[in-house]
């Protein structure tokens, strides 16, 4: 028998009412209110449905008769596309050509104000008033049409 007071007797030595240490349960973040534990949350199959690509602006107008929306012009590799977005309050056409931004490249099809938008840029913020918006881009030259993974 080891003779240390503080050590641990070997599991041969241990009394049979003495409770064994159970694994502590996986920690799980709460579901935020409303919510059901599991709403939401994808597979990585369902997350390798959306193709995320990079595209190169190459001209960018606002959409007339609106505030908001600005047409771009985008390289994506093979084939050059128009994306419709929401984004004229936080740009200026000519703040956006020439950069490298994220899109979704296989989302259906969608006419806003008379202007067919093949896709849908990337962008963070924006939501509240006064809330800076800022859009994914690649802080490296990654050619246009690489997927994003």
């Amino acid at each position: 028998m080891n003779e240390h007071p503080d050590a641990t007797p070997p599991s041969s030595e241990m009394p049979p009412e003495s409770p064994v240490a159970a694994p502590a349960p996986a920690v799980q973040e709460p579901a935020p209110p409303g919510t059901a534990p599991d709403e939401g949350i994808i597979t990585i199959d369902d997350f390798a449905k959306i193709d995320l690509r990079v595209a190169l602006v190459l001209a960018v107008e606002r959409v007339p008769k609106t505030d908001k929306l600005l047409k771009l012009e985008l390289d994506l590799g093979t084939e050059t596309r128009k994306i419709v977005s929401g984004i004229a309050n936080f740009y200026e056409p000519d703040q956006l050509v020439g950069k490298r931004i994220v899109i979704v490249a296989n989302l259906k099809p969608a006419k806003l104000r008379g202007v067919e938008s093949r896709g849908m840029l990337l962008a963070a913020g924006g939501r509240g008033e006064g809330e800076a918006l800022g859009l994914l881009t690649m802080d490296k030259e990654i050619p246009p049409g690489t997927r994003v993974s």
